[in-house]
């Protein structure tokens, strides 16, 4: 068993994480600029807060995120784009697995449907015994629920060859 965590990735980040003895904590990061900072401290605040998750969980085995392909406004599709791009950079650069997951994908495993509001992603999280904060943690530890299914099914698969 390896961790795995997963992100809803924006100016407020939700995140879950299944630590490598199996429990899994979850919560949301908020990365708005400050009055002061430059365009690019939002990204590296993110850098670092991924290097003390890791540093407080140990090794992590694979990172899933929630890969968004329209956004409603250039500045939630910029932020987007510079998340996407200093994680995948600190995956790269540590060696760890890194997979985008479609919206859709993870809505329709959490709720059965592919176009689920916030309510319901919410509300289905709460039903299996989370207390998300909001939407965007109800959203990573949806996806993690997803992540953790489907490598179930890859480590079945792996084990009948």
């Amino acid at each position: 068993m390896s961790t795995i965590l997963t992100l809803d990735l924006g100016t407020t980040t939700g995140w879950a994480l299944r630590t490598i003895d199996g429990n899994i904590v979850s919560g949301t990061q908020s990365f708005k600029p400050g009055r002061f900072e430059g365009g690019g401290m939002r990204y590296l605040r993110f850098r670092g807060w991924l290097a003390e998750v890791q540093g407080a969980s140990g090794p992590i085995g694979a990172v899933y995120f929630e890969e968004v392909r329209r956004h409603a406004g250039v500045d939630a599709a910029h932020a987007y784009g510079g998340f996407l791009a200093t994680l995948t950079a600190w995956c790269e650069h540590l060696s760890i697995p890194y997979s985008g997951v479609p919206v859709g994908v993870i809505k329709k495993h959490a709720t059965g449907k592919g176009n689920a509001d916030k309510v319901a992603m919410l509300d289905a999280m709460r039903a299996l015994g989370f207390h998300p904060a909001d939407d965007n943690e109800a959203d990573a530890l949806a996806l993690l629920r997803w992540a953790l299914e489907a490598s179930a099914s890859t480590a079945s698969i792996e084990a009948r060859r």
